[in-house]
């Protein structure tokens, strides 16, 4: 039996070691695979016409940094509104709230989850946008600010979870004897709970980061998709991801073609770099 019960051991071992290689693997070669494509730009000297300013593509003009700009701000504007919002529902559910709130709001947020990006952007349009337009009074309602409230929405969930998860496990061995020391819930938290879970909400945060800078439909269905600068929240904005969606080329050799695949490239990097902080986040938490 004990022999079946290592060989068995071994295959597993293989099978795990095997779907890691696929997955790096396959990794590697979509990096390769854009790094080709990307190559033409240097070689033509069109490199500095793409990391430039301006998209004006009928006149020879392929900047991106618009839609990176675009992306960070975007991303990085859903992530401060969410974080805050993440952190004081994972309190409440943790440590305020009795026990049949609690699987209450824990079934929504994992229903929320589960709800397709399209509806979110799909509910916005009709919704949020118009809303937006009245109040504002200014612009059509598509803008970085519309994006951005619908994609707090979208990456709420993910960030509540993961830092529910850490929540739980510090609060299991730390509120017995913060209770015999006399702490009110409140103290509790501010004092013992939050600053003990710290690199929970950090883990939590990167993985709303990722899914919210590799997010498409809403920044397609409700930024505004302006290849520029926003001057205000209520500007139109492109996003990298939506670029990437709205580009068709064409010619397969004309820096119109490359600068799509230039995108990618660096959306790709970005998620790379999201990878490591990860992993170097995992590797501090290690015992």
């Amino acid at each position: 039996m004990s022999s079946i019960s290592m060989a068995s051991e071994k295959w597993i071992r293989r099978l795990l070691c095997a779907a890691a290689m696929v997955s790096t693997a396959a990794a590697f070669c979509i990096l390769l695979v854009l790094i080709h494509l990307v190559l033409p730009l240097f070689t033509s000297g069109g490199l500095g016409t793409v990391l430039s300013w301006q998209w004006l593509p009928f006149q020879g003009q392929f900047g991106i940094l618009p839609m990176v700009v675009g992306s960070l701000l975007l991303s990085l504007g859903a992530l401060v509104a969410a974080t805050p919002l993440a952190v004081g529902v994972s309190c409440f559910v943790q440590v305020l709230a009795p026990d049949k709130v609690r699987g209450a709001c824990l079934a929504v947020v994992h229903y929320m989850t589960s709800i397709p990006t399209v509806i979110y952007g799909f509910v916005s349009v009709f919704l949020l946008v118009p809303l937006m337009r009245q109040w504002f009074d200014r612009g059509t309602g598509f803008s970085l600010l519309t994006a951005m409230i619908a994609l707090t929405l979208l990456i709420l969930p993910t960030i509540v979870l993961v830092f529910h998860a850490t929540l739980r496990e510090v609060d299991r061995t730390a509120r017995a004897t913060c209770a015999a020391l006399g702490f009110s819930r409140p103290s509790y938290i501010r004092r013992v709970l939050l600053p003990l879970s710290r690199r929970g909400l950090l883990a939590a945060v990167i993985l709303g980061f990722g899914r919210a800078v590799g997010d498409t439909l809403i920044s397609l269905m409700l930024a505004g998709n302006a290849p520029m600068i926003p001057s205000s929240a209520l500007d139109s904005i492109r996003t990298l991801t939506a670029h990437i969606a709205l580009v068709v080329a064409t010619d397969s050799q004309s820096t119109f073609y490359h600068s799509v695949f230039a995108s990618g490239l660096i959306l790709f990097l970005i998620m790379i770099l999201i990878n490591l902080a990860l992993r170097r986040l995992g590797s501090s938490l290690a015992p």
